[in-house]
């Protein structure tokens, strides 16, 4: 259990209870004998742990692109509707917000600069993506009409929003890059 909750950041509450559940499972089945139902704890505790970790969710700053909703974004980004008229960044590190759509052909040729970029400067920015789809009061609020749209969000100041990507992803990379360095992390 310790290494469920160390490598895949899960509280200790949600572990035993995955734990827990499965020995009841097991006193359930009455033909299995003592040692063949102790196998099959065992057994069950190695697949927690596997799914776990290939379920853990993306942690904001950790190298890792995070897709949010608008309640998540409220919280991490910027509540609007307590703050309506001013801008009020309510992150620890600047970051680019990602506005896509999964049918989108140059939201996915964005992606992949995005998550590489999110590795590189891994601790000194995060980056979010929203679903344009599933969360259209959030493209309502910032006016997006075309995807893909990035919010670019310094620690300090007001943000600035962009659209389109560039035909080839080492221009995408590289304009991303200048944004980063030129918008989130200027001194």
């Amino acid at each position: 259990m310790v290494i469920l909750h160390y490598f895949c950041k899960r509280s200790w509450h949600d572990i035993c209870e995955k734990v827990h559940m499965f020995e009841l499972f097991l006193e359930d089945v009455k033909l299995i004998n003592f040692k063949m139902r102790y196998k099959l704890l065992f057994a069950g505790m190695l697949l927690t742990i596997f799914i776990a970790m290939a379920t853990r969710p993306a942690i904001a700053g950790e190298g890792d692109v995070v897709k949010i909703d608008r309640a998540q974004f409220k919280t991490l980004i910027m509540d609007y509707e307590k703050n309506p008229k001013a801008w009020k960044f309510e992150g620890k590190l600047p970051c680019v917000v990602d506005f896509y759509a999964d049918w989108c052909g140059p939201c996915r040729l964005a992606s992949p600069a995005l998550e590489e970029l999110a590795r590189k400067y891994k601790g000194k920015i995060v980056v979010y993506k929203v679903n344009t789809d599933q969360e259209r009061e959030l493209s309502t609020v910032f006016g997006i009409s075309g995807i893909p749209a990035f919010l670019w969000v310094p620690p300090t100041g007001n943000p600035t929003m962009t659209s389109g990507v560039a035909r080839s992803p080492q221009e995408i990379r590289e304009n991303f890059e200048k944004m980063i360095n030129t918008i989130l992390l200027a001194k």
